[in-house]
């Protein structure tokens, strides 16, 4: 049988669910059979340590997505040419308890693994990427990293808890959900907890890409040698949009200055052409920091982007 193909619908028509848009104007489908790629949004802040708010992301960057079209004029990509690609709703996390949103989380994307989709997450906040990756290592063994992002996320614990958004990958480290020698950050800078912050990844195999080394040029070359490290082996991508400096993303919890641009962020997304993404993610937009909306809809066009790259989209 022919697969199904879902296209965005044209002009303001925006497909809606509990009252919200759907991404990009996408068809809100229950029945994951013959789903190439679904985004699926996490409305979660009970692990964020400064501004609270993500958990209005995904609807944010939903309703930011409108404008998006089909096509991509830049890399003629088509990606709605060749997927079926539909808007999954969001996990119902538990917005009492972290570590039941936790548990939440893996269990619904272990449910994925049953399909053969790809999910592109909308955040919420980064502690969502820990049960992301557990339940992904079911079905994929240890994978391959590109985290941007302007912290590490490798702090040991934060105010004593163990599982918070910047403790994520020092647990996926832990829980062996990683392949070292596959793991690439971009974007680290400001201030850290200990003078160590930075090293604990490069120690385990990490290669660190501080937003100091990107300053001033284009990441092309950066792509070229992140795309020869990663190989052919799956790898997920995990995009913290307060890797973006805070003059084009506002709209977050932890904002830092002297970050990547959003041509930049548009560059590392477009060099992951070519690799085997089994997933990624859109995480920490605080939509009430930018009442322009310019956050999310950056936010949108980089899943957009993500999207694009997908193993099998058509390039016309």
């Amino acid at each position: 049988m022919e697969k199904q193909l879902h296209q965005p619908q044209s002009g303001n028509d925006m497909p809606r669910f509990g009252g919200r848009a759907t991404m990009m104007r996408l068809p809100f489908v229950e029945e994951l059979e013959g789903l190439d790629a679904a985004f699926v949004g996490i409305p979660l802040d009970v692990g964020t340590s400064q501004r609270a708010g993500t958990r209005y992301g995904p609807r944010q960057i939903r309703a930011e997505s409108v404008m998006i079209r089909p096509y991509n004029m830049a890399t003629g990509a088509a990606p709605f040419d060749a997927l079926s690609v539909a808007d999954i709703g969001d996990v119902p996390i538990n917005t009492y308890s972290l570590l039941k949103s936790v548990d939440i989380i893996e269990d619904y994307y272990t449910r994925l693994n049953d399909y053969p989709l790809i999910p592109l997450t909308l955040g919420g906040d980064h502690t969502l990427t820990l049960p992301i990756l557990r339940a992904i290592a079911k079905k994929h063994g240890p994978v391959g990293l590109i985290h941007v992002d302007a912290h590490t996320d490798t702090n040991d614990n934060m105010f004593g808890e163990k599982i918070a958004h910047g403790t994520t990958f020092r647990r996926a480290v832990e829980e062996g959900l990683l392949d070292l020698n596959r793991v690439v950050q971009i974007g680290q800078r400001a201030q850290g907890y200990s003078a160590d912050d930075f090293k604990w990844g490069e120690r385990q195999g990490f290669r660190l890409v501080t937003a100091e080394q990107c300053w001033h040029k284009s990441l092309e070359p950066l792509m070229a040698e992140v795309r020869e490290q990663i190989g052919d082996g799956p790898v997920y991508l995990s995009f913290d949009i307060d890797g973006i400096d805070p003059a084009w993303a506002p709209g977050t919890g932890t904002p830092e200055v002297g970050g990547l641009t959003s041509i930049q962020g548009l560059e590392i997304v477009r060099g992951c052409k070519g690799l085997n993404l089994i997933g990624a993610d859109l995480v920490e937009v605080a939509p009430a920091y930018d009442i322009s909306g310019n956050t999310s809809q950056l936010a949108a066009n980089l899943l957009y982007e993500m999207l694009c790259v997908l193993p099998g989209v058509n390039y016309r």
